[in-house]
């Protein structure tokens, strides 16, 4: 492998991982703006929104995953010129987002009972319950809006997605701003307020990617025919989408429980939790950005039957996630306090998250790691590994080992930061090993037998 080669191929996995990763960070935005907002009514509203966003953030993330076998398929189809397949991914994609939609609604209609089964107070479970309600109008764009943005990003189109993720930031402003207060004549809503502003700004975001996405796929899109609802194709997406769905939500739970963990250890420490897992979040997006160009770089190559352009998108985009992390783990370990304090004054929880974030320069590292991994894995249509992988790193290795560090070795916080740590480092070596034996031998496209 030429130097020059390495070089361009990094080059091209940065320009198509910079968007992707905007896109990320203007979903975690929309949350963050339905927090702030509801913090200016009260606590209560606050709690009941911050609640409705995990529950509803959890439901819609394992749909995400399913659709994300679009990546593999069809980039490998794009890469192999294929555009019947191409047509037919895309409608099968539909289809999926509109029956993921029928089981998230159901789920989400009345979950007043579970709220209660959880220990909430009656008002805020009131307040979750409609923040709920409000949201599942915005389940079916979402869902649609993923099967778009995930095709077009397979063909490394993705300024539709940055721009669609702009309108419905700016929409999920406006209406919070008419909805939770009422202004405008609007009706003062509170919590359902800002769900129906989320519901109407993912509908903005799905009328927009309609539109803007027309241009690029008219030449694959030929209506729904009769591959829209082939038994084959929908089984093979939930192979391949169904372990992508299940991985996110093992690590997502790992830190549900790692947080109701810290809870039990006091107020403080779990403040200084937050403080730093939202500082993980943030940089966390980064990666996820470059495993998507990985899944797209990778499965391109594979499509185009060139087993040696697809090892060179892995090693490029694995050295870019591993050295964008390494930066964020250096400022992780010489700036803590000032960051601490873009979030709170309260000496006492800065001086946990001082505490936290050198721990979290490791933990950025393997965490960068495994999830380009997995992007690299995805876009060879390797799914089910790293779901297997995580359940075994997070759940047999880190949080029994977090547990014992913070409960028996009396580490507190601390030591389950250091389980979380153990546990993707676990998970990292893994997945690089599994991408050190498939990527030795020819990589072949996963629709190649259904050649559609």
């Amino acid at each position: 492998m030429s130097r020059s080669a390495f070089r361009n191929e990094l080059a091209a996995a940065g320009r198509l991982a910079v968007p992707v990763v905007t896109s990320q960070l203007g979903l975690m935005l929309m949350g963050t703006v339905d927090t702030m907002m509801l913090g200016h009514l009260s606590a209560v509203a606050l709690a009941a929104g911050a609640l409705g966003n995990i529950f509803t953030y959890c439901l819609l993330n394992f749909g995400f995953g399913i659709l994300s076998a679009l990546d593999p398929l069809v980039s490998q189809a794009h890469g192999a010129e294929d555009a019947r397949a191409i047509g037919g991914h895309l409608q099968r994609g539909l289809v999926m987002a509109a029956a993921l939609t029928v089981p998230a609604v159901l789920l989400l209609l009345d979950v007043g009972p579970f709220l209660r089964l959880l220990g909430q107070t009656p008002e805020v479970s009131r307040e979750t319950a409609a923040f709920a309600r409000g949201i599942l109008w915005g389940i079916l764009p979402y869902f649609l809006s993923v099967a778009f943005r995930q095709t077009l990003q397979a063909m490394s189109h993705v300024r539709p997605a940055v721009m669609a993720i702009v309108v419905g930031n700016v929409c999920n402003l406006a209406c919070n701003w008419v909805l939770i207060f009422g202004h405008l004549g609007a009706p003062a809503l509170g919590v359902l307020g800002s769900a129906l502003s989320t519901s109407i700004s993912r509908w903005a975001m799905f009328l927009y990617l309609l539109i803007a996405s027309r241009r690029w796929l008219r030449p694959y899109w030929r209506g729904f025919t009769a591959e829209a609802t082939a038994l084959r194709g929908h089984l093979r997406m939930l192979r391949i989408g169904l372990p992508i769905g299940f991985h996110s939500a093992v690590e997502l739970l790992l830190f549900a429980i790692g947080a109701a963990l810290i809870g039990q250890i006091g107020v403080t420490p779990l403040a200084g939790h937050q403080v730093a897992i939202n500082l993980a979040a943030l940089t966390y997006m980064v990666p996820v950005g470059i495993s998507g160009a990985a899944a797209t770089r990778v499965g391109n190559a594979i499509g185009r039957r060139d087993s040696t352009g697809a090892r060179l998108a892995a090693e490029a985009c694995l050295a870019l996630g591993a050295g964008t992390m390494l930066g964020f783990a250096i400022l992780f370990m010489i700036a803590p306090g000032p960051l601490a304090r873009l979030y709170t004054n309260d000496p006492a929880v800065i001086a946990v998250v001082r505490l936290l974030l050198p721990i979290a320069a490791a933990f950025q590292v393997f965490d960068g790691l495994q999830v380009v991994s997995s992007g690299v894995l995805r876009g060879a249509a390797d799914t089910t590994f790293p779901a297997a992988m995580a359940l075994i790193g997070y759940w047999a290795i880190g949080l029994p080992a977090g547990w014992w560090l913070a409960f028996r070795a009396g580490l507190g916080a601390r030591g389950l930061w250091w389980g979380f740590t153990v546990g993707l480092a676990a998970v990292a070596i893994l997945l690089l090993l599994r991408i050190a034996v498939r990527f030795r031998r020819p990589l072949a496209r996963a629709d190649a037998k259904a050649n559609a």
